[in-house]
């Protein structure tokens, strides 16, 4: 029996609750890896998984075993890397995860010059705004703007991007411009499709909050078609910098009520807790680190 591969297998079985899934990713049938887990079971003397027809799950003692086998797979994995060299040529592929925008907008151009300097290596970015399962699809970086994180992942800061309220010079000579927050209720305002707080917005000064209800006839659920309304004289949004800093140093767009702001929004650089990372991944988070910080309307973290 090959242990390895079956271990292996046995893993992403936990962790997809699935042999056809797992039979996918590895190019082979439903039925071999229901032999070869079936094998793994024989071979232990327990049984690691509860199949039915509409689910597999581990058993206590499948879910104590996928536990301790985590480690024996990364220290494997490890062994394999430097026995190859891996450690000082990284090869091999990286399954990406951004946000629709940033990552048209901002990443896309970040990762050419990685890819050039690792020729061995291969990156695959899925551009998708949900909150997605690292483990259960595959991913080894997921990037991530603002608070709200997965409990089961490790996070690095890469940034930190103000959010100021902007709008076009020419919507500002059409409509005039807003002195004080509360003024912002009068105004077309642009905001995402799909907030939590809907119309209300909340700008800090200080110490000093104010809650205003805005109202507005567009909302739209991607974060570059906001950019291109506001400057094309829409209304008056409140973006993160990195969306907007271009426009603004152009004059395309000028900031609004410059003493208020909204709450920052961070950015940080998602890997799955339970997997052993390859060098690549490791370098390619190093290096996602330190671009980010320096992109326009970023603070480095």
């Amino acid at each position: 029996m090959d242990t390895i591969r079956s271990l292996r297998c046995f893993m992403r079985a936990v962790e997809l609750g699935s042999l056809s899934a797992v039979a996918r990713e590895e190019g082979s049938t439903q039925p071999t890896i229901s032999k070869l887990m079936a094998a793994l079971e024989r071979e232990l003397g327990v049984r690691l998984l509860e199949r039915s027809t509409t689910s597999l799950q581990a058993t206590p003692q499948g879910m104590r075993f996928y536990q301790r086998a985590l480690g024996v797979l990364a220290e494997y994995q490890e062994a394999v890397a430097e026995a190859r060299g891996q450690t000082e040529t990284p090869a091999g592929l990286i399954r990406v995860n951004a946000p629709a925008a940033f990552g048209q907008f901002r990443l896309n151009a970040l990762l050419a010059p990685f890819l050039a300097a690792y020729p061995k290596v291969d990156i695959e970015l899925i551009l998708d705004d949900r909150m997605v399962d690292l483990v259960k699809e595959g991913v080894d970086v997921a990037i991530r703007q603002g608070h709200e994180l997965p409990p089961d992942a490790i996070a690095r800061m890469a940034g930190i991007s103000p959010r100021q309220l902007v709008a076009s010079p020419a919507y500002l000579k059409a409509h005039g411009t807003p002195r004080r927050p509360q003024d912002l209720a009068r105004h077309d305002y642009i905001r995402f499709a799909w907030l939590a707080d809907g119309d209300t917005l909340t700008l800090h000064n200080g110490e000093r909050t104010e809650t205003i209800q805005t109202h507005g006839r567009y909302r739209v659920n991607n974060a570059l078609a906001i950019r291109d309304s506001l400057a094309a004289g829409g209304g008056i949004g409140l973006c993160p910098m990195w969306l907007v800093q271009d426009l603004l140093d152009s004059g395309a767009l000028v900031r609004v009520l410059r003493k208020w702001h909204g709450q920052t929004q961070p950015l940080h650089l998602l890997s799955p807790s339970r997997r052993y990372q390859p060098v690549r991944v490791r370098l390619l988070l190093d290096y996602l680190t330190e671009q980010i910080g320096r992109l326009p309307g970023y603070n480095a973290s």
